[in-house]
């Protein structure tokens, strides 16, 4: 059976700046009737909701992302497994219970800063995880693309059977190949990079240690 689909408002509207980002992200709505300490509080709660957009957008994708082979001798193929496993992982990410532990700060400004870094943590380690899984969906969807092809060729004869096997291993280890390359380090990089070419206040962005570390404490389910 098709793996329900994850429901991204559920997170979204469970989010305790949720109003800060309903609508058009880039505006900048005040987080309540006190004077900014540092004149950054307007940043913060700009860059948390560019990052929840971010991932509202990639929930679009991967949410949607193909589980079920059209012919059922597919089932069990790498592509088809790792597609699977990638609908698992977007249904986890979004299951992640919010953390309510927040840090104490003197004073209710300090607090507010601390609030909304410590959401923007929480919205970086969703986005980073859900890139990380709209990278595999895409492999895994290549991969099943190309081995589409060879198995066509194979039932027109026109490709003999080692020949064929010989292709559908290489289809695998490509796969393989892919994902070794879809390293937190790497997710990181790219949307770091990302983020700056669009002229983005990334200043107090989370480290990729602390990154890890939240999803660590979230393990996803095992392949």
């Amino acid at each position: 059976m098709p793996s329900p689909t994850p429901r991204s408002d559920a997170f979204l509207s469970a989010h305790p700046h949720y109003f800060m980002y309903q609508g058009n992200s880039d505006i900048n709505i005040p987080a309540g009737n006190y004077e900014i300490m540092d004149g950054l509080n307007d940043c913060r709660s700009a860059r948390v909701a560019e990052v929840l957009s971010d991932f509202r957008t990639l929930l679009f994708y991967i949410t949607s992302g193909p589980t079920q082979p059209e012919n059922p001798i597919d089932y069990f193929s790498f592509g088809w497994r790792t597609l699977r496993q990638c609908a698992r992982d977007c249904q986890h990410i979004l299951a992640c219970p919010l953390d309510q532990l927040v840090p104490v700060a003197e004073g209710e400004l300090e607090q507010v800063k601390v609030e909304l870094n410590h959401v923007l943590l929480d919205a970086f380690s969703r986005r980073h995880e859900a890139t990380k899984i709209f990278w595999r969906q895409g492999a895994g969807q290549r991969h099943e693309a190309a081995r589409r092809k060879v198995l066509e060729l194979a039932r027109a004869e026109r490709l003999p059977y080692l020949a064929a096997q010989a292709l559908l291993q290489f289809c695998d280890d490509q796969l393989r190949k892919d994902i070794s390359t879809y390293t937190d380090e790497a997710v990181y990089d790219e949307l770091a990079a990302a983020d700056l070419g669009r002229g983005r206040w990334t200043v107090e962005d989370p480290s990729l240690d602390s990154i890890v570390s939240w999803l660590r404490e979230r393990p996803r389910p095992g392949f």
